[in-house]
Formats: structure tokens, C-alpha cells, sequence
């Protein structure tokens, strides 16, 4: 099943850095880098607010828990959030492209 994951980091920096390891590692096929995200939270019982980045995802289900480790050794938060979506339908091409282009798939190029 193909999924997509949101993650926030603190950085465009740390957001490329973190986007291009998922991607060269073959645990994601594409990450949006979208900066510019107003956050207000809980964090240790108090109401914080910054600014981040989210990164959008794209990967397949099989590869998630390999791909939390792996965001988790990255990561500067101590509890980033990384949540996953089951995508459910879209173009086929992409969807198809998506799951040729992670560890289990083939080498194949394209967007």
C-alpha cells in the first residue's frame, strides 16, 4: 500500500538534509520540503508556538517502521512527529513510479 508521511522539522536545512537521506536510501521516492508552517503545541505542559518546515512523503507501507528509525536517528527533536496516511487512490503512473522507485522496486527514474 503507498502512504504518505508528514514530518516537521525545526529547518529548511534539516528538512533537505533529512528529505535527500530518505530519498538516496530508497526508503521514500519523493519529499515535498514545505516551509513557512506556523506550529502552536503542547510540550511539557505548557502552549508553545514556532516555525517549521513539513516534509510530505511518499513511500509505501512495508518500509514505514524502517523509515521511523531511520527519520529518528536524523532528527534534532526528541519526539519528531512522523504520522502516515494510507493513500487510497491517484494516478496510476505516479503511484506506479512511487513504488518502483523505493527498496523494494527497480531503479527507475522519473516524477
Amino acid at each position: 500500500m503507498h502512504i504518505v508521511i508528514f514530518i516537521t522539522v525545526g529547518g529548511k536545512e534539516e528538512g533537505e538534509r533529512i528529505a535527500r537521506a530518505l530519498v538516496e536510501e530508497r526508503f521514500a521516492a519523493c519529499v515535498n520540503v514545505v516551509e513557512g508552517v506556523s506550529s502552536v503545541f503542547r510540550w511539557e505542559g505548557k502552549v508553545e508556538e514556532g516555525k517549521e518546515c513539513l516534509l510530505i512523503v511518499k513511500s509505501i507501507d512495508s518500509l514505514l517502521d524502517n523509515l521511523i528509525r531511520r527519520v529518528k536517528e536524523l532528527h534534532s527533536y526528541a519526539t519528531p512527529e512522523i504520522i502516515s496516511f494510507k493513500i487510497t487512490g491517484g494516478s496510476k503512473e505516479y503511484l506506479d513510479w512511487v513504488a518502483s522507485s523505493v527498496r523494494t522496486g527497480s531503479k527507475k527514474e522519473g516524477k
